[in-house]
């Protein structure tokens, strides 16, 4: 099972919206951009939500036969690990291994010791096509980077193993991710995690690394763009010298993971990607349960109190709603507006302040970080909220996918 060059990440907290995510990417097939969805939701938002892996998959079979979709989908488990990934066993094809909490975990000597062994060729200087200056391989680099990953990647390999008895091997694509950390990877710890994972034989087709900057929830990229942009670039033609080194997927793609808006640098994404004639995989899921917010506000009346309520409640909860988020929202609590301000807003304002245009006067980023984690209360209102959800699903919808195609699409792909 292969995965399309061009693939998305299109998680959905409350699954309802599968039908406008979906609507934004035949939109783009339309345009030129022939891309894969991939629907995500961890277990994470599976505990919150009170809902199933399969769940998801119901979602995206009935999206898919609603549109008459005829393209390659898949259904993510997201950010699974050995102690929750047998509930999504069955209803999932694309499994995102997430190894980011074993990274720096102990290896023995011995293991260590082995891998050296086998890098001594990589030792010097490290010539890869495309970048200009060598990385220079010393044994105690060695040492460091397998101190850091040998033993993540192992993990990964006893993650694949798992999945792989239950499923079949060639049932489900592989991802690789340790995303969610402090520190990024380098280029040159990206090579010889590449190694790891193929000696792992772990198939991998998309690898998420944490790259420099922050990728804070919901917002703009923050962070030097065009040391990101050489990362970038470098971690693509890693990849492709070690696609053919190591013998792993030739169709091996980097995966930006978050639930941040990367406005500020898709275009550098688009640019290399282009240069490269290489794919990628982006995920965006978190926007999704924004759209909806802002909808219920457009919506006005009770669904627009419903979206007050929501941020109201968040102001009061901050320091639960944002403890499992701390590396990846920046909140400036001087900054949020009050809940006497809030109360007083039309359907507009609430709109416009939780919107992402980053130009617009009211614009405001912590209120839309607050809200982006604050979905945990949407759903302790049970079916309030996904009632009103389905009552004006058609103001919702469309604000789903004009943020999905307008936002993102046009930006990554260059579609006009």
């Amino acid at each position: 099972m292969k995965i399309g060059k061009y693939s998305l990440g299109i998680g959905d907290r409350f699954g309802h919206q599968g039908e406008a995510q979906l609507r934004a990417i035949i939109k783009a097939a339309a345009a030129g951009a022939d891309i894969v969805p991939v629907w995500n939701k961890s277990n994470r938002e599976h505990s919150y939500i009170h809902s199933k892996p399969v769940d998801t998959r119901i979602e995206a079979d009935a999206a898919v036969k609603a549109l008459s979709f005829e393209g390659n989908y898949f259904v993510d488990a997201d950010h699974i690990n050995l102690s929750n990934v047998q509930g999504f066993i069955s209803a999932s094809d694309f499994f995102t291994l997430d190894v980011a909490s074993k990274i720096g975990s102990a290896s023995s000597d011995e293991e260590i010791a082995a891998f050296i062994a086998s890098s001594e060729k990589y030792t010097g200087a490290l010539n890869i096509p495309g970048i200009q200056d060598p990385f220079e391989i010393s044994e105690s680099l060695l040492i460091e980077i397998c101190r850091k990953f040998l033993a993540a990647i192992a993990e990964a390999g006893r993650i694949y193993s798992f999945i792989k008895e239950q499923k079949g091997e060639d049932n489900f694509v592989t991802e690789v991710s340790m995303d969610e950390v402090e520190i990024p990877q380098t280029p040159v710890e990206m090579f010889f995690i590449l190694k790891m994972i193929a000696e792992q034989n772990i198939p991998v087709q998309t690898i998420a690394p944490k790259f420099t900057g922050r990728f804070n929830k919901g917002v703009n990229y923050v962070g030097d763009i065009a040391q990101f942009s050489k990362e970038f670039e470098e971690d693509v033609l890693v990849i492709d010298y070690a696609v053919k080194e190591f013998d792993l997927p030739d169709n091996l793609k980097l995966s930006v993971h978050s639930g941040s808006d990367k406005f500020s640098i898709y275009p550098e994404i688009s640019g290399i990607l282009k240069k490269h004639d290489k794919g990628i995989h982006v995920k965006t899921a978190g926007t999704t349960w924004l759209e909806e917010v802002i909808g219920l506000a457009l919506a006005g009346g009770e669904a627009l109190e419903l979206a007050k309520y929501i941020y109201i409640n968040a102001l009061t909860r901050q320091e639960e709603l944002c403890a499992p988020y701390a590396d990846v929202i920046d909140i400036k609590k001087d900054e949020l507006p009050s809940v006497e301000e809030v109360k007083q807003w039309g359907s507009y304002k609430f709109a416009n302040t939780l919107r992402h245009i980053p130009d617009h006067p009211d614009y405001n980023p912590n209120f839309r970080q607050l809200i982006h984690v604050g979905y945990k209360i949407a759903a302790e209102c049970g079916a309030k909220y996904t009632g009103l959800l389905e009552k004006h699903h058609e103001i919702i919808g469309k604000c789903v996918e004009e943020n999905l195609f307008d936002r993102h699409l046009k930006r990554l792909f260059e579609l006009r």
